[in-house]
């Protein structure tokens, strides 16, 4: 099975917009099929860069896309959701690393174990936007929807004469302090940082022009 197929699975489609409208009732941001598309296009532009083979660029597109279908079940260790996969015709191998590597993205029990699962990680954490942002009313804003609403530009970067990512960000301090980003968002940054080091390069934050790690 193709990324291309996967995207018009309807197992898939309704476990995603399933999962999206629990973590919308919870106050979560933006889970949908926009971010999981940004996600797996993310990630096969990072593995492209490095010089990874089609199979593998295919491989981290659909772990791309899927990463987040196990909020259908629950939020709670929503990584291990992997039983669609079980029913489709791809080979056991690449099946079972895009299992590990959904199953290894979420900061609170995973990292990176090989290319796959590294890209997804930098691909998904990096993806920082006030426009996932659902709550519309800003004073009833908590510390997640304030600080990615304050992130006004978020761009990823690769260079590969250095061997680094680098994520620029533009923050609004009027509206989050940079003390509150890092209380939010160190954790995803320590992830991408180990994940670069499984690509061979190092991960790079700026925010307004700062280096910050």
């Amino acid at each position: 099975m193709t990324y291309d197929e996967i995207k018009k699975n309807k197992e898939v489609c309704e476990c995603l917009k399933k999962g999206n409208e629990n973590l919308g009732v919870l106050g979560f941001t933006d889970h949908s099929a926009a971010h999981c598309t940004m996600v797996a296009k993310r990630a096969a532009y990072i593995l492209k860069k490095f010089g990874y083979s089609e199979s593998d660029i295919e491989m981290v597109k659909i772990a791309g896309y899927m990463h987040d279908n196990g909020n259908v079940v629950n939020r709670n260790r929503h990584t291990k959701y992997d039983a669609i996969l079980k029913e489709t015709d791809m080979r056991l191998k690449d099946r079972i690393t895009v299992v590990s590597a959904i199953g290894h993205h979420d900061e609170s029990t995973g990292g990176a174990t090989d290319p796959i699962s590294a890209a997804l990680i930098i691909a998904d954490k990096t993806d920082v936007r006030r426009n996932r942002v659902r709550n519309k009313a800003k004073e009833n804003f908590d510390i997640h929807d304030r600080v990615n609403y304050a992130v006004t530009d978020a761009a990823l970067k690769i260079n590969m004469d250095k061997k680094v990512i680098a994520l620029n960000l533009q923050i609004d301090t009027k509206i989050c302090s940079m003390y509150e980003y890092f209380e939010i968002f160190l954790g995803r940054m320590m992830m991408c940082r180990g994940a670069a080091e499984v690509l061979g390069a190092t991960f790079k934050l700026t925010a307004n022009g700062s280096k910050v790690l």
